[in-house]
């Protein structure tokens, strides 16, 4: 049987590409739980400092969740589609968004449903000129589970966010570049190399800072700012103590 998900090694990156081209990527429960082994692999290798996650082909990056999958648990019960669906997609897009490594989404095709709230969940984001994006769930009936109400009103807020997951309509990458869900748009053919440039533009700094920075804005966004400066506070206490930090101060010092 094909890997669910591929790892290659670029260098200091890590290349994630779902790997179900065939049925548009979709994220099976097999496939869900093979990218959070993969990210525990990659998160206890210091050797690799970023991800780059990516779907197979030229058609999607993902269309989202399996619905033959989980159709079952939804049909056995709520409470059987909540343990065995919702709290899998939740779980995984927390895992990507708690990440201690940068983790860019290289989005190279449409990114509908649960492929959006993957997008939604990392820390960066790349379009290829022709990808789009949707909140299609509205359409099964219920809203998105994987994050998407939360998160994307975060994004590109509560009016815009509303407009997508209650019309169920797509967007286009130009589109999605303006209202923040993703950074840049570049041609397909440079995909994969512009999101292993940005990721060279972070892993140039220390491991510590880029941790300590990811987990600063992560847990303090959604807090209070007093809060928040805490949490942005704790984590430069980190930072101050690694012998990284010492190191690089006095090197710019040196220049």
């Amino acid at each position: 049987m094909p890997e669910l998900v591929t790892l290659d090694r670029e260098g200091p990156h890590a290349v994630l590409t779902l790997n179900r081209p065939d049925k548009l990527n979709a994220l099976s429960y097999a496939l869900i739980d093979e990218l959070m082994a993969r990210l525990d692999s990659i998160e206890a290798d210091d050797t690799l400092r970023a991800v780059v996650l990516t779907g197979a082909g030229q058609r999607a990056f993902s269309a989202g969740a399996d619905i033959a999958g989980f159709a079952p648990d939804l049909a056995a019960s709520p409470e059987q589609a909540l343990r065995r669906f919702v709290q899998r997609g939740q779980a995984m897009t927390r895992r990507i968004e708690a990440f201690g490594k940068p983790v860019i989404a290289a989005v190279n095709g449409l990114a509908f449903g649960g492929g959006c709230e993957t997008v939604e969940a990392c820390a960066l984001a790349i379009a290829a000129d022709h990808a789009s994006f949707a909140k299609p769930e509205i359409r099964l009936g219920f809203p998105p589970p994987f994050g998407g109400t939360q998160r994307l009103p975060r994004h590109v807020g509560r009016k815009r966010a509303l407009e997508m997951v209650l019309t169920g309509d797509a967007i286009d990458a130009p589109r999605a570049a303006a209202l923040g869900l993703v950074n840049q748009v570049v041609d397909r053919s440079r995909l994969i190399d512009s999101a292993l440039a940005l990721a060279a533009r972070i892993t140039r700094h220390t491991p510590v800072a880029v941790a300590c920075t990811l987990r600063a804005v992560t847990r303090g966004i959604n807090l209070p700012i007093d809060e928040a400066l805490q949490v942005e506070a704790a984590q430069f206490m980190v930072a101050a103590g690694s012998a990284q930090t010492h190191a690089a101060t006095a090197a710019w010092l040196a220049r």
